[in-house]
């Protein structure tokens, strides 16, 4: 039986992957494996566990390998800390390179400043002037852009994007999404400009206020373990909960997937 933590964990990683879903997916032994082109996020073009007894068998890493490939793309694996460390084991001995830690933080909306910004707009789908703002605010290509357009208006929960702008021009951007009772915080950015003004907590904080009257009890999000601002921020808005962490595990370049076992794992 999970414990009450490990059960939280595994909610908050369900709330994730549904808050920034893939271009497509597919289901192989517990595991979802996500492919979105040449998206911006990692998550989205990586196979990730669904539950503790996720398979971690040689034959899976084969055959979702053989999978990326297919798709010309490098296979990637997200490592959360709450599985076990058998197939992070087994990849490291294959040659695939560790990067990409990151912190799963989670608080109860009680902890959290909940307060509607009138200078906040939010909106009940991501409109073409919010899209471009987000895509010029996190300095992506026209690419990336275009899978992230596809990425957030497939999003099947309720969500939310938030805008400030400053003297008429877009200074920070977020969106949140509610499921099974939680919040889940992304893309949240700053005008470089701009930062240190307390924009991205005006943003969030609208965002909790919206999350709440949604059903929400608790907000969560991921960021990078080396981001000392943002988690500094998210520690001191409420999020002081580090649930989990995650890494990726990269397949290393020129090494060839074995397609002889996709069809027994992925029929």
């Amino acid at each position: 039986m999970k414990s009450s933590a490990e059960a939280l964990a595994w909610r908050v990683e369900e709330t994730g992957l549904n808050a920034f879903p893939s271009v497509r997916q597919i289901l192989l032994d517990g595991w979802v494996l996500r492919f979105s082109e040449d998206g911006p996020r990692r998550g989205a073009n990586s196979a990730s566990p669904l539950c503790a007894q996720c398979g971690s068998s040689d034959r899976l890493i084969d055959a979702t390998a053989a999978l990326y490939r297919r798709r010309g793309s490098t296979p990637l694996f997200r490592i959360p800390s709450i599985i076990p460390d058998e197939i992070d084991a087994k990849l490291a001995a294959r040659g695939y390179t560790r990067e990409g830690e990151s912190c799963v933080v989670y608080g109860p909306m009680s902890a959290i400043p909940v307060e509607r910004d009138a200078a906040v707009r939010l909106l009940a789908a991501p409109s073409r002037g919010w899209l471009t703002a987000m895509a010029a605010l996190q300095g992506r290509t026209a690419e990336q852009s275009a899978v992230y357009r596809h990425i957030v208006r497939a999003i099947a929960l309720p969500a939310a994007f938030a805008v400030l702008a400053i003297d008429g021009a877009p200074a920070a951007l977020a969106y949140g999404v509610v499921h099974l009772g939680l919040l889940c915080y992304e893309s949240v950015v700053t005008d470089q400009a701009r930062r240190r003004q307390g924009l991205a907590r005006r943003v969030i904080a609208t965002l909790a206020a919206w999350g709440r009257e949604h059903g929400a009890d608790a907000a969560c999000l991921q960021v990078e373990a080396d981001n000392t601002p943002a988690r500094a921020l998210y520690h001191g808005f409420g999020l002081t909960t580090e649930l989990s962490r995650y890494h990726y595990r990269r397949a290393p370049k020129g090494q060839l997937a074995c397609d002889k076992n996709v069809g027994s794992l992925a029929r």
